[in-house]
């Protein structure tokens, strides 16, 4: 027969290093969330220099924020990244329209 302690004690062994993936990966979340959020905020403050920010990009990284605050890394990760996107696209308008008008015809 079998010792069930023994029996006990792999199976612990095995689902451990298991139990602790969620922790890591909660702790993951909320560095990676600062990360992305790091990002998106430089990526607005940038498109301040540039007299080009958006509304939809302050409210992305509103909802951000309100999201970290509520431990929804997940959700505030895809915030911070549509931010990042909405900021960097405000970028791009503003320095592809800073010459553009030189290319307009006179009528």
């Amino acid at each position: 027969m079998r010792n069930p302690s023994k029996a006990r004690l792999r199976i612990i062994c095995l689902l451990a290093p298991l139990s602790s993936i969620g922790t890591a990966f909660a702790a993951n979340s909320e560095a990676d969330f600062k990360q992305a959020y790091a990002t998106a905020d430089a990526a607005e403050q940038e498109a301040g220099r540039l007299r080009n920010q958006w509304l939809a990009t302050e409210t992305a990284l509103t909802d951000a924020r309100k999201a970290a605050e509520k431990q929804d890394f997940e959700t505030a990760i895809t915030a911070a990244k549509a931010a990042e996107a909405l900021a960097k696209a405000s970028i791009f308008q503003a320095t592809s329209e800073k010459d553009a008008w030189k290319n307009l015809q006179i009528r």
